[in-house]
């Protein structure tokens, strides 16, 4: 077993989804496959407030076997396929039948960079390797074979690596994609580091 700092269980249990989101900004994510350790900070979430929020996957109370996940006590990996094409890779939060779930938009590099561009084809270092779900996702190897996993075992996990956050500036804004939530989609339950370069950029309508 690997031996690390770990965010222990009761991090996730919070039923104030929005509170996770933002504690989860500094804390460091990553993954371990085939022998190879990729990860880094996170550096901006997005925030799933369950059967209330109409951009949930859980809105109105939602039970599908996709969503199933949700429903778990929180601490587990929830990954799915958007649009056929990317695999996004959510912490579900909150205790048991509590579907509440914060989406990784970005995260900065900080242990195996190489790995992150062979998996992105990337022939040098760009902001963008890790810079929105989809290509987190892809640097970090994450597919459905990581979805349901306990974030505190040794394929995926969250730790508190020391990452000083005191000097950062924390921004909300409003999540991206999600227009067809109605009202909730100006809900502003993005939340990122002021300034960091690793920031997934804002789609241009």
């Amino acid at each position: 077993m690997l031996v690390r700092n770990k965010l222990p269980q009761d991090f996730y249990q919070d039923t104030n989804v929005t509170e996770i989101a933002i504690k989860l900004l500094g804390k460091q994510l990553f993954t371990h496959i085939n022998g190879e350790i990729t990860g880094g900070v996170i550096v901006e979430t997005e925030a799933y407030n369950g059967i209330t929020d109409k951009a949930s996957h859980a809105y109105n109370g939602r039970f599908t076997e996709r969503t199933k996940i949700m429903y778990k006590e929180g601490g587990v990996s929830y990954v799915y396929l958007c649009y056929g094409i990317h695999y996004l890779i959510n912490v579900v939060t909150g205790p048991v039948k509590c579907p509440q779930a914060v989406l990784i938009r970005a995260i900065e590099p900080v242990t195996g960079l190489d790995v992150m561009l062979r998996r992105r084809d990337m022939i040098s270092f760009k902001p963008n390797v890790c810079s929105g779900p989809g290509a987190l996702s892809q640097a970090l190897g994450i597919t459905k074979r990581l979805n349901d996993k306990d974030l505190g075992g040794d394929e995926i996990w969250i730790e508190d690596a020391g990452f000083d956050t005191r000097d950062q500036k924390v921004v909300t804004a409003r999540r991206i994609g999600v227009d067809y939530a109605e009202e909730d989609a100006l809900l502003p339950w993005r939340f990122y580091f002021e300034g960091n370069k690793f920031v997934s950029r804002i789609p241009k309508k």
